[in-house]
């Protein structure tokens, strides 16, 4: 069942899909009527479960679930797993590989890979102020406030 992301309870999991460029603003029409479709319709074991989004930047799609309704099962994650694949293919980008980095350059949201992130840490081209994309949060409350953190309250720190 689809709810507004803003009701789900601090304690709601989190799973945040970062895309290698933004959607354009026709895309985040498609992509939030597709969202809003798929969440209506998410079950597991034959219970709706209670799901909401938000689109970050116009390239981050966040799914968050209140698990006190309904706990998503490996059958529903793999519907939800296909469902973004589905979205990769689709807009031919990429949404699942979770071994890149987004950074903020000033107002700009930057996407590097892993590697080439290393190599501008080392070159001092970022730092440990550089505001990066934590995706590694868990829940609501973690995402609200540990989403958007200098590279020093994450782990990205490592590299600095």
């Amino acid at each position: 069942m689809l709810v507004d992301f803003e009701v789900l309870p601090d304690n709601a999991r989190i799973w945040i899909y970062q895309c290698s460029r933004s959607f354009s603003a026709d895309e985040l029409v498609e992509v939030k009527k597709s969202l809003e479709q798929f969440l209506s319709q998410w079950t597991a074991h034959g219970s709706n479960l209670q799901a909401g989004y938000q689109i970050r930047y116009n390239r981050f799609i966040v799914i968050g679930l209140d698990q006190q309704m309904a706990s998503a099962s490996g059958c529903s994650i793999d519907a939800s797993v296909h469902f973004i694949q589905a979205l990769e293919q689709k807009y031919k980008v990429d949404l699942l590989d979770k071994m890149n980095v987004s950074y903020k350059q000033g107002e700009y949201v930057a996407y590097k890979n892993l590697k080439d992130f290393k190599k501008m840490a080392k070159e001092r081209a970022v730092s440990k102020n550089t505001i990066v994309f934590n995706n590694l949060v868990n829940t609501k409350l973690e995402y609200m406030e540990h989403w958007e953190v200098p590279a020093s309250e994450s782990w990205h720190a490592h590299f600095m």
